[in-house]
């Protein structure tokens, strides 16, 4: 059984998840005192948290950070704040997805679904090699030279498809697909955001101009490196 945690204070919210998520076997797991939320977690292992913003003592993005220092399961946060800016915040931070309150409990729970199945599928690769530029799937680490990045889960689904793919035209649509089984549950912005963040680490790597936007068709991820 999938374990998952709830890590919000709205106490009927909370009941409506866990009765919703229970009745299709899902193992609920929240949490009642927030003294010592990262424990709690260590504890339960979760296969998926579902984590608020507005809690008692910390803000939510505070525990994101702490769960992505720590672990790489996935994170959705559910939240009130609907500005644009919050929600490319907890993208950036490490989230897999973001949902705005009032929700809709059949699109969370679509969400959580896929999101399960995806890591529950054993589709890490060792390693992807494009010329010196290295992939590693278990460590979800990036090489190029003597430089090593960390991936999140999303930068390794992008770069999965386009270093598979190299020198040939990729659709956003492809991209969504790659990392959400359903693209009509994405917002799109969240696609360029984990773009943005991808072409950073291949900076960061001494890769300038590998990914290439090609206006209202989609990318290209280029064999010669400059």
């Amino acid at each position: 059984m999938k374990k998952i945690m709830i890590i919000e204070d709205d106490v009927k919210l909370i009941k409506y998840m866990t009765e919703y998520l229970s009745a299709y076997d899902f193992d609920v797991y929240t949490i009642e005192y927030f003294d010592n939320v990262m424990d709690e977690i260590d504890e339960v292992q979760p296969n998926l948290i579902i984590l608020d913003i507005n809690l008692p003592k910390f803000d939510g993005m505070y525990y994101l950070r702490l769960i992505r220092k720590k672990y790489k399961f996935p994170v959705i946060i559910l939240s009130a704040r609907s500005e644009e800016s919050e929600q490319i915040r907890g993208i950036e931070l490490g989230a897999d997805d973001y949902i705005t309150k009032p929700f809709s409990m059949g699109i969370l729970f679509a969400k959580i679904n896929g999101i399960i199945k995806r890591n529950s599928q054993n589709n890490l690769s060792d390693e992807i090699k494009v010329g010196e530029l290295v992939m590693f799937g278990q460590s979800m680490k990036l090489k190029y030279g003597d430089k090593v990045m960390e991936l999140t889960k999303n930068e390794y689904r992008l770069l999965k498809v386009f270093m598979k793919k190299i020198d040939k035209v990729i659709t956003r649509e492809e991209l969504l697909e790659a990392i959400w089984d359903d693209e009509s549950f994405v917002d799109d912005n969240t696609l360029t955001v984990n773009i943005t963040r991808t072409k950073k680490k291949l900076s960061n790597l001494g890769l300038e101009n590998v990914i290439i936007t090609k206006r209202g068709v989609g990318y290209v991820f280029q064999r010669n490196f400059s």
